[in-house]
């Protein structure tokens, strides 16, 4: 016997969250009342959060972007030495026994 998936309108998801968020509700009681499964609606509370998360981001400016991109060209110098490092370390380690 096969259980035909339920399918919820956005309208239907929107209230949902929009209870559990603003009427400080659990998941677990809002998922009672719309007779839905609790890990169903938490997980749409949980995409809802990373998706507003990421729209209030605010654009990164020239100067910072500049900045991100000589930070991240010292980690990968970083990096490199850092495998020297542990294969000079490993060389002297085998060397000396």
């Amino acid at each position: 016997m096969t259980r035909r998936r339920r399918q919820f309108s956005p309208e239907f998801k929107d209230e949902a969250i929009r209870m559990v968020l603003e009427d400080d509700r659990t998941v677990a009681a809002v998922a009672r009342e719309f007779d839905i499964n609790a890990s169903t609606l938490g997980s749409w509370v949980n995409r809802h959060r990373i998706t507003s998360a990421q729209d209030e981001q605010q654009p990164v400016s020239g100067p910072q972007r500049a900045r991100i991109r000589e930070l991240e060209r010292e980690n990968a110098e970083l990096r490199e030495k850092l495998i020297f490092l542990k294969k000079a370390a490993a060389f002297f380690a085998a060397e000396s026994r």
